[in-house]
């Protein structure tokens, strides 16, 4: 049986120097250096993976540069690393950071990529079927097939992903097998090239040419790989291949020749003839033993739904190869055995690391705000399987299809060799996995958590009656690198307790006061219709205010939050959407109503995540509303003062004066959210390595996180002043979506403007 992590033959002819973790290493680009606790936190992480630690925690306040300790990380451990984030708003911001300080090197974005999703259900109660719908964002899917091709084909990738990198993928060796190298002076008549481009699932067409398709005009053939923004045009001469061409895709003006390009499969899950063929006889084998079951049930309607639908699926794979949900039957046609785990993104690190380092366990994943990420990758398998099996019961699905899943959360774990945990509040999984890898005892606030260690799954059970806090859990446990010193000198903020007596008049008089200063406010309650209320309240006062809960959509949310920034509103009442990854240094004020009420929203980790959004402004305070002192208050009022204090030492001694942070305001209306959420991106070429003639190719034409340089007289322009512009409207539309290319929104959307403009006069 071939090893599904072997992708060494894939590889061959590549230049193998090129394919060398000590040739193409990490090599961050950044005019500043470590800073504050930066460089102690880098060498302890350092030191801990090098001598094989599984399991380390980095706490690192708000503002604290961890993005910047993550990079050096990487740099110096120069092994393939994967940073999971728990939404794809952060993990763009991650993308972004990451691919500015490895310019040179394969930086990767692979999230979900449906825009809508509603998941195949059946409700039994009311008798309700709901179908599958969906609509993928071709740029994420472009993304996820640019992050598998580099992984499989260079050393020094980093991939920030959501947790759909648990989510199941063919094996790494599957993906390989099929794929078509074409080079110059390759003897191959054009339409056996057609043929081989057909077989990995490529669609032939005639008229205009989309992505996933193949034209042959005369002695030009032309291909666009998922992964590309530009297609490929391949002429052929008498002898065989003459020319390679990268050409723009609307006027096939030609941007760039190869020597040789590696042309992967249209569809991520390929099979063989013979696999598939058998991939349908077990279907039909299992089909007939579960309808003789439900049969033998007395569930004959269950039994004829189930027969009709699969059977119907059946037909459809043998006449087109393919059918609606063919997810489902993925156990038979990746040959698993039933409760075996799917294949995933993980998998690909695993066999990049056998691969280049010689070793399938020598990769690192970065969880970043792992109190909130490690939870969620814990809940995705709960959810799924609920869902899946009124499906099988009711005979909508074979129990094969229940094998089509996420990763349970042991199975995760086994899969992660090294792992970091990162959060300015750190959980109690994280701290438990910490303290079992490192044979430290476990403090009695933990003992509630059964099962960790990074095998089995943990379970919760009651906390004990002398539990410590997390505060006091911090300062027992060792080995935890600590990042609570800032670079740019920055304190935490003042924190002052509050009756509740006359506080929403109290709230309106420090609003006043921030207002006079050109700051900003926000304020978390913990009912939709107080947050409405006071929202109304401080409107009615002159102030203008607005309220921020789950009911608003994604879009209205983030421009509400850029009309924060901008000043267009000067407060902002919310419930929990003020925590982890809202990064406004215009906010120097944030209130707490309702402080002493004890619950997830008021927990010691709440209470100090929604601290630290005042901690980006030198002038920031909180203010806790109640009229008790609670336990969680204690201790994130003590950990937050000590923190201040010892900050407050820091900069005396090095003479720092604190400084707002200086962030570019947003620009109303821009589309940001969209660019952010995953339309917009560098260009790519994927493909491996090396070339037949010698020559490092793909590294001249940038392989994976590389972007093309803009090629025609209007896109060369596109860092002139706007003002300086002198150009049509056509023209400056080619500008405004070069700039959202390069990820230059600002730009973008001055250019829009301008636009615009010209459209009006």
């Amino acid at each position: 049986m071939s090893d599904p992590f072997d992708i060494s033959k894939a590889l061959e002819g590549a230049v193998k120097e090129q394919l060398s973790p000590a040739v193409s290493k990490f090599n961050l680009v950044s005019e500043h250096s470590p800073a504050g606790d930066q460089e102690k936190a880098i060498e302890d992480l350092v030191f801990q993976l090098q001598n094989n630690q599984e399991r380390c925690v980095l706490l690192g306040v708000t503002g604290s540069g961890k993005t910047f300790a993550m990079a050096h990380l990487i740099e110096r451990l120069n092994i393939p690393t994967l940073i999971m984030s728990h939404n794809k708003t952060l993990a763009r911001q991650l993308y972004q950071e990451m691919a500015g300080l490895f310019p040179k090197n394969g930086v990767e974005y692979f999230v979900s990529h449906y825009d809508y999703y509603q998941p195949e259900a059946y409700l039994p109660k009311r008798d309700l079927y709901i179908d599958k719908e969906l609509s993928i964002n071709e740029r994420i899917e472009q993304e996820r097939f640019a992050t598998v091709a580099s992984l499989v084909s260079r050393p020094d990738c980093i991939v920030v992903s959501s947790v759909s990198c648990i989510y199941g993928l063919n094996a790494p060796e599957t993906f390989l097998s099929y794929h078509c190298r074409i080079h110059v002076g390759q003897e191959i008549e054009p339409i056996d090239l057609v043929r081989e481009l057909v077989e990995l699932q490529y669609g032939r067409t005639s008229t205009d040419l989309e992505r996933g398709q193949v034209r042959l005009r005369g002695e030009n053939l032309d291909v666009w790989m998922p992964s590309r923004d530009d297609p490929l045009r391949i002429r052929f001469g008498f002898d065989g291949v003459e020319h390679i061409q990268i050409c723009d895709p609307v006027s096939w003006e030609v941007l760039d020749e190869l020597d040789e390009a590696w042309i992967h499969p249209k569809e991520f899950f390929m099979v063989s003839p013979e696999r598939f063929e058998n991939a349908l006889e077990n279907i039909e084998t299992e089909l007939d033993g579960r309808v003789a079951e439900l049969k033998s049930e007395g569930k004959d309607l269950q039994a004829y739904r189930l027969e009709q639908r699969t059977q119907y699926d059946l037909e459809m794979l043998r006449e087109v190869g393919h059918c609606t949900a063919v997810e489902n039957y993925s156990m038979h046609f990746d040959g698993r055995k039933p409760g075996e785990r799917p294949y995933c993104l993980l998998d690909f690190f695993s066999a990049a690391a056998k691969q280049f380092h010689g070793d399938p366990q020598k990769f690192l994943v970065i969880m970043d705000e792992s109190h909130v990420t490690l939870p969620q990758v814990g809940g995705m398998y709960g959810g799924d399987k609920s869902r899946k099996l009124n499906l099988i019961e009711h005979g909508f699905r074979l129990p094969s299809a229940a094998d089509n899943r996420p990763l349970k959360l042991h199975e995760f774990q086994g899969l992660v060799p090294q792992m970091v945990y990162v959060s300015a509040t750190p959980g109690e999984r994280e701290l438990l996995h910490l303290c079992e890898t490192t044979g430290q005892e476990i403090p009695l606030g933990l003992r509630h958590v059964s099962g960790g260690g990074g095998v089995n799954e943990p379970e919760l059970s009651k906390k004990h009656q002398d539990a410590e806090s997390m505060y006091d859990m911090l300062q027992m446990i060792e080995k935890i690198p600590r990042m609570e010193i800032r670079p740019t000198g920055l304190l935490d903020p003042t924190i002052e307790v509050r009756g509740t007596e006359g506080q929403v008049a109290d709230l309106l008089s420090e609003i006043n006061d921030r207002i006079s200063k050109g700051e900003r406010a926000l304020v978390t309650v913990l009912t939709i219709k107080f947050a409405e209320e006071v929202s109304q309240y401080l409107n009615k006062m002159g102030i203008k205010a607005h309220y921020l809960h789950s009911e608003i959509d994604t879009i209205e949310r983030t421009e509400i939050i850029n009309a924060l920034r901008i000043g267009h509103i000067d407060a902002i009442v919310g419930i929990n959407l003020l925590r982890e990854g809202l990064d406004i240094p215009e906010v120097s004020l944030v209130a707490i109503f309702d402080a002493d009420r004890q619950g997830f929203l008021r927990n010691e980790r709440s209470l100090l995540q929604t601290i630290g959004r005042a901690a980006r402004n030198s002038n920031g305070k909180v203010i806790l509303y109640a009229d008790s002192m609670s336990p969680p208050m204690m201790a994130s009022i003590k950990q937050t003062l000590e923190r201040r204090d010892r900050q407050i030492a820091h900069n005396d001694k090095n003479n720092i004066t604190p400084v707002t942070i200086q962030k570019a305001l947003p620009k109303m209306g821009s589309d940001i959210d969209d660019l952010i959420a995953g339309t917009a991106g560098g260009k790519r070429l994927v493909a491996s390595k090396g070339g037949r003639k010698g020559g490092d190719w793909a590294s001249n034409l940038k392989v994976g996180a590389g972007r093309w340089a803009p090629s025609n007289s209007v896109t060369s322009n596109i860092s002139q002043p706007i003002e300086e512009l002198n150009y049509s409207i056509e023209e400056l539309k080619t500008m405004m979506q070069q700039a959202a290319l390069e990820l230059d929104f600002e730009r973008a959307a001055m250019l829009r403007d301008k636009i615009h403009e010209l459209e009006n006069s």
